[in-house]
């Protein structure tokens, strides 16, 4: 069975992540081909890049650091929950990817992406070229929502469709192929 690390990447108050990480969880914990471990940037709290050495070292001087390595090195695929800024990743999320090098090597990773019209696909596209460089997998399957404000409900649930769901099952699949395939480059 592979670890699948689902991370939520915005930490603005007020973000809509939270209640679509809330949905796309309980599906991944039913799939039996992972287990799951989510982390929220938010409450893991990494300060702007704060290391003094390049992350390719692996020397780490702080434990933040240290706490998020032992965390992305134990999974075998990413999810990342991620809306887009400015048409561009959120920021905390690229700080996060950047703090660590070895870590990401050779795992599948893909995206529920969310926003207005553009559904997060900007962001999306603006990380592929920066995991490629750390020989992560970006897979094509992706869970795009656009409109999502329209999305959340007044109790703050976000209500999916059958293009959510069946997006996620072909997501996970892809996951779990790649991370098959990667598996004897990880060891």
């Amino acid at each position: 069975m592979n670890n699948l690390l689902v991370v939520l990447s915005s930490v603005r108050p007020g973000r809509v992540g939270e209640p679509v990480a809330d949905w796309f969880m309980p599906i991944a914990e039913a799939d039996d081909r992972f287990n799951v471990e989510f982390t929220d940037l938010l409450e893991l709290d990494l300060p702007f890049m704060d290391e003094p050495n390049m992350p390719g070292r692996r020397e780490y001087t702080k434990e933040h650091t240290k706490n998020w390595s032992a965390i992305v090195d134990r999974a075998d695929a990413f999810v990342f929950v991620t809306p887009e800024y400015n048409s561009t990743p959120a920021p905390a999320l690229k700080n996060a990817i950047d703090f660590l090098y070895h870590e990401w090597a050779y795992k599948p990773a893909s995206f529920v992406s969310y926003g207005g019209v553009w559904a997060g696909a900007r962001a999306v596209q603006a990380l592929k070229p920066t995991l490629t460089q750390l020989s992560v997998m970006p897979v094509p399957e992706m869970v795009p929502i656009p409109d999502v404000a329209g999305l959340i409900n007044e109790e703050g649930v976000f209500e999916a469709d059958g293009r959510h769901a069946k997006g996620a099952a072909a997501m996970l699949d892809s996951l779990a192929k790649w991370s098959e395939a990667l598996k004897s480059m990880r060891q």
